[in-house]
């Protein structure tokens, strides 16, 4: 596409300061000879209807969405979702098409090409979900697909969780002897893959989970990412996770889904990567 102003991208949270969206779209742009800006875009909680709107008014192209507005972008596109967006009830991606707002969720593709990178393709595990917010919604119905044993999400609130399993298997009640859900204190192992799917670790607090919940060479798999281990993390090697890993590849491969939604080209994670592992500042 020729323009004579850079497309315009964005990601809207809140927090945000500490997003790396920014640095992977505009390596990825680089690499595709697209020309475009993205920013950080703090929305007051309870105007992210407002912030989105003001954005794409002004010319936006698209956006993506972290937290804790994944669920309140699935209703601002509620008339245009992708069926990953309808399954998940949350949205990371918004982007403007005739007229309309258009939403998908990318973040189970992210989490799906990073756990394959790590040598440890859901298929035929045992995995414990902690969190039944945006995050968590996004990874249900991917992990499912991708053939686990069984998926159990569990939660602070465990309503939520509950609410969460019956969302997904009224439109998949084939998963229903896959899927369960409860509270933290549900949480007993042992799993193959424990993920965490709240924000807690931005708070430096890992969730209040019981011991005993690794299974011999378990991963221990945090959304969030920092450049140290984060708080979930330090945690899981104390409860005897086998393995642990942050989010900033599931981060760098849901851009790269976001990003081939807009552009219509897929880019290489692979070296935004290790560019972002081999700088010290992100946090």
């Amino acid at each position: 596409m020729t323009t004579t102003s850079p497309l315009l991208f964005g990601v809207v949270g809140n927090p945000i300061k500490h997003s790396r969206s920014p640095f992977i779209h505009e390596a990825f742009a680089a690499q595709t000879g697209i020309t475009l800006r993205y920013e950080r875009i703090l929305a007051p909680l309870d105007e992210f209807a407002r912030t989105c709107h003001e954005f794409f008014a002004q010319g936006g192209s698209g956006l993506n969405i972290t937290v804790p507005f994944k669920e309140q972008a699935y209703t601002l596109a509620q008339d245009h979702l992708t069926t990953r967006a309808r399954l998940a009830g949350a949205v990371n991606t918004l982007w403007m098409q005739d007229g309309h707002v258009h939403g998908c969720n990318t973040d189970g593709e992210g989490l799906l090409t990073d756990l394959r990178r790590l040598d440890c393709d859901p298929t035929g595990k045992q995995i414990l979900l902690v969190g039944a917010g945006g995050a968590a919604r996004g990874a249900v119905f991917p992990l499912l697909e991708a053939g686990c044993t069984s998926l159990r999400i569990v939660n602070r609130s465990p309503e939520r969780a509950v609410q969460l399993r019956d969302h997904v298997l009224e439109q998949l009640p084939r998963f229903a002897p896959t899927l369960s859900a409860g509270g933290l204190d549900q949480a007993q192992g042992p799993w193959d893959i424990v993920i965490n799917a709240t924000s807690s670790s931005l708070g430096g607090l890992p969730p209040d989970l019981p011991e005993g919940l690794y299974a011999p060479g378990a991963l221990a798999y945090d959304m969030m990412y920092g450049s140290e281990d984060t708080a979930f993390m330090v945690q899981a090697r104390a409860q005897g996770a086998a393995r642990v890993a942050d989010g900033l590849g599931m981060l760098v491969g849901q851009a790269a889904a976001s990003y081939a939604i807009w552009h219509g080209v897929r880019p290489d994670i692979t070296s935004v990567l290790q560019a972002l592992r081999g700088g010290a500042s992100y946090t």
